[in-house]
């Protein structure tokens, strides 16, 4: 009873406002709202991306260029101003110890004069410039010396994310109240056999040395903890979701294929891969189980996808039920249409297109012809998850490039029917390591091979030097009839970004270098309409150059389309400039991407050769991972997951073999998370999941 208390009241402490705060005013509220941070539980959970370690206090002389350390020393002179411009203030003084002197510069600090005194003995840490017989340090943090408790000196020191306008010492202190707030009394969520087993600390400990760690052993403890558990909730709903679908939804059991499928593949005008073969083979075995399919097929661009689809879609209507088939573009819906059409053209397959720029005569004539069962396979956008869109016999859900979508929403499309087996798409290759986390709740089919002929497309990484050469290219290209893409990574100018703008360089080219040619320009803040026309004139061959953003990355297919320059490459993951590369060569003439280049450092000139030297999307996808971390492939919010606040599933990919193996075993043994034991582990993932996925059995 009196634990019951306890956790009540440290669940109230959580949830209030951080204006409770003390030094939190209006102003500082509104800037951590930036950080996502609105209550005392956020600021708990809101890690560290770096650790300073002010421990180790060094002599003057010892002091290295280019390092970031403390030291002691005693004010040897005043402070003097220079006021180089205007607006623009220099503070500089002298500061000795027994072994040699150094210089400590503040920018625009004024204030600096009225804190130093001759004579006095401060710590200062920061980081070290040796400049030929002087030794300098700019904007140090200091504390004075022989104080009994010092807040920034003489130990490890968080650095959190931040804003501008909210620094580390207000987002120091802010966590330190949050965690004053509520002492030692955060509620455990794991069963002790779990924490005994895999030898991990206390809940409280871990919270209170991940963010003012006593030594680095007590950190990577604490993070070993919090990584853990993270990821081991994760795992424990994805597979309470994959059992649920799996054991408590009896699925529709498809007929064994005959021969007007054998018909459809000889009709098809190209042979299948072995890889399509294999990856329709599984789907078929999902199909004509009694349990419900849930699928992801991953290929990469140009593997072939969609003829895979196309075949689950007409054995789902052998069988006498619907298909739908959902992609995140009118374009890319129009395509597939258009496609789809043609491949069951003689079939007897009455296919249908139902995007939001149909008329409502449209839509009502196909939604109507829909809920009779005249149509078989319907293929549209987010206007299939409107409510009136009723099917006569759901059978299959398809979803194409199933990032730009989530789970809610396929589980939105899923009630359509009566536990349909659902069909999930992707072109973005993603590490297999990774895919079990990301999809958890699907089994996981690779189409790895492209069809026989396609011709890799030739990449080069460039600098602004070989400009004029790659415009002359384009205007060779496109006086042999070929069109063009460049992708800027901003819509518009910014003084923040140093990066080429889609509207600066369209109103550039069209102006100048390609004044004389058509150039159009496609980006994510234009109504949805206009960009529509923009991409349909593209496709039509109505414009010679398509300046866009990223909004092209996914799904538009212009064969004539031979040549992708992107500006600025270094501000993309290497993923995002493979899927950009995958817009060229779809057609029979040789393609080519040139990459404009302007990082200087070694990671980014890394990147830019694994670009060049291969084609294949996984060896990409795994690169990718090893050098800039799983942001790129990991956008859980999209996917309707709860955010990873601590984890990084590249660095911890061996504690996330232990969570999963951890995961597995209790969801094995105990399926509902019933026992005694595992009812913590239910209300923490209840509490986790809860409005991100439907469908957990116990939520």
């Amino acid at each position: 009873m009196e634990e019951n208390t306890r956790n009540n009241n440290i669940k109230e402490v959580m949830k209030k406002t951080i204006k409770y705060l003390k030094g939190i005013g209006e102003v500082r509220e509104k800037l951590f709202h930036r950080l996502g941070i609105y209550n005392i539980e956020d600021l708990v959970s809101y890690f560290p991306r770096d650790y300073e370690d002010r421990n180790n206090i060094k002599k003057i002389n010892e002091l290295q260029d280019d390092e970031k350390c403390a030291f002691e020393g005693q004010i040897s002179s005043r402070v003097t101003e220079h006021r180089p411009k205007r607006g623009f203030t220099i503070s500089k003084l002298v500061i000795k110890d027994e072994t040699g002197s150094i210089t400590a510069s503040w920018f625009n600090q004024p204030y600096i004069k009225n804190v130093f005194k001759p004579g006095e003995k401060y710590i200062f840490f920061g980081k070290i410039a040796r400049k030929f017989n002087s030794i300098e340090i700019q904007n140090p943090i200091y504390e004075k010396a022989g104080e009994d408790k010092f807040k920034n000196m003489c130990r490890i020191v968080p650095v959190y994310p931040s804003t501008m306008d909210l620094s580390q010492n207000v987002i120091r202190a802010a966590v330190r109240s949050a965690m004053d707030a509520v002492g030692s009394n955060v509620e455990e969520s794991l069963p002790p056999s779990i924490k005994e087993k895999y030898k991990l600390p206390e809940i409280n400990y871990a919270y209170s040395n991940i963010h003012f760690p006593i030594s680095f052993e007590d950190f990577k403890n604490a993070r070993y903890r919090l990584v853990f558990e993270e990821l081991f909730f994760m795992q424990i709903g994805l597979l309470s979701l994959k059992a649920t679908l799996t054991n408590e939804h009896k699925g529709i059991k498809f007929n064994k294929d005959d021969d007007r499928m054998d018909a459809f593949i000889k009709a098809l005008p190209f042979s299948l891969t072995c890889a399509q073969e294999n990856v329709f083979c599984e789907i078929k075995n999902d199909m004509e189980s009694n349990k419900v399919m849930n699928r992801l097929v991953q290929g990469d661009v140009g593997s072939g996808k969609t003829v895979v689809a196309a075949l689950a879609l007409y054995k789902a209507v052998l069988s006498g039920y619907q298909g739908a088939l959902m992609v995140p573009t009118e374009i890319l819906a129009g395509q597939h249409y258009i496609t789809m059409s043609k491949l069951f053209k003689g079939f007897g397959v009455n296919v249908a297109l139902l995007t939001g720029s149909k008329t409502a005569k449209e839509k009502r004539e196909t939604i109507g012809k829909l809920k009779k069962g005249e149509i078989q396979i319907l293929i549209g956008t987010h206007a299939l998850l409107e409510d009136k869109v009723e099917f006569n016999s759901l059978g299959l859900v398809v979803t194409d490039e199933q990032h730009r979508f989530g789970v809610r929403q396929r589980a939105v499309l899923s009630k359509k029917g009566n536990d349909p087996d659902v069909l999930v798409m992707t072109a973005t290759p993603i590490p297999r390591t990774l895919a079990l986390i990301l999809y958890g709740d699907l089994d996981i089919s690779i189409i790895n091979e492209l069809p026989p002929g396609r011709k890799p497309i030739k990449t080069y990484a460039v600098d602004n030097g070989m400009r004029q050469r790659i415009y002359d290219f384009i205007r060779k290209k496109v006086k042999e009839g070929r069109q063009i893409y460049m992708v800027c990574p901003l819509v518009e100018e910014s003084e923040e970004i140093s990066a080429r703008s889609a509207n600066e360089l369209a109103g550039t080219i069209a102006e100048n270098d390609f004044k004389d040619m058509r150039v159009g320009l496609v980006h994510g803040k234009m109504k949805p309409k206009d960009k529509e026309a923009i991409m349909g004139d593209f496709v039509k061959g109505n414009l010679d150059i398509l300046v866009s953003t990223t909004v092209i990355e996914v799904g538009v297919n212009v064969p004539n389309a031979t040549v992708m320059v992107v500006e600025n490459s270094e501000r993309f993951g290497l993923s995002q400039l493979h899927q950009l590369r995958g817009r060229v060569g779809r057609g029979e003439e040789e393609s080519f991407c040139i990459l404009f280049n302007e990082g200087k450092g070694a990671v980014a000139k890394e990147r830019m050769k694994v670009m060049e030297k291969t084609n294949d999307g996984f060896v990409i996808s795994e690169k990718d991972l090893e050098l800039r971390g799983p942001g790129e492939f990991f956008g859980t919010r999209q996917h309707g997951l709860p955010e990873l606040k601590i984890a990084n599933l590249y660095k911890d990919m061996e504690i996330l073999k232990i969570a999963q193996e951890a995961a597995i075993n209790i969801i094995t043994e105990d399926p509902k998370l019933s026992s005694d034991e595992n009812i913590r582990i239910k209300m923490a993932v209840k509490e986790k999941f809860e409005g991100k996925i439907e469908g957990l059995s116990f939520l």
